[in-house]
């Protein structure tokens, strides 16, 4: 569900918009979408990283209608690029509300992956979540248009 001033923040999402989150990490999922699923990743990967007693790698997500771009937040070193095409699902996790996660299909092994962040509030899991959402919304519109061009 897009808000009415989403075309606002278009201009803004088409440079890509930044956000700071923690890595939390990742694991294979059989399907490219569903909210169990991802439920199922996240509950996962929330107890290998609390297993783990790890800090958590703080990392900066920039979201744009090409895709993902993840790099390290203390030496701005880039961790992924993941296009726009290769992701199937994003969430903010209903359980656990801070998380936020998407599947993607690797692209060296096509594997599906889940990847989770956490987030400072549960609102920010939303924001995120809802940028990645319109991502797709442009990114979609762009390839209609080259398309119909």
């Amino acid at each position: 569900e897009l808000p009415e001033n989403w075309t606002d923040t278009r201009e803004t999402l088409l440079e890509g918009m930044l956000f700071s989150l923690k890595y939390m990490g990742m694991t294979l999922v059989e399907q490219p979408k569903g909210e169990e699923l991802s439920a199922a990743a996240v509950k996962r990967i929330v107890a290998t990283a609390k297993a783990s007693g790890k800090k958590l790698q703080k990392v900066t997500l920039k979201v744009s209608p090409r895709g993902i771009v993840l790099n390290d937040s203390r030496t701005n070193e880039l961790i992924e690029n993941i296009s726009i095409y290769r992701i199937s699902y994003c969430t903010a996790d209903k359980i656990h509300d801070k998380v936020f996660a998407y599947i993607a299909q690797n692209q060296l092994n096509e594997n599906l992956e889940c990847h989770a962040f956490l987030c400072t509030k549960r609102k920010m899991a939303q924001a995120v979540t809802l940028t990645v959402a319109q991502a797709f919304k442009i990114a979609f519109e762009f390839w209609q248009a080259a398309k119909e061009g």
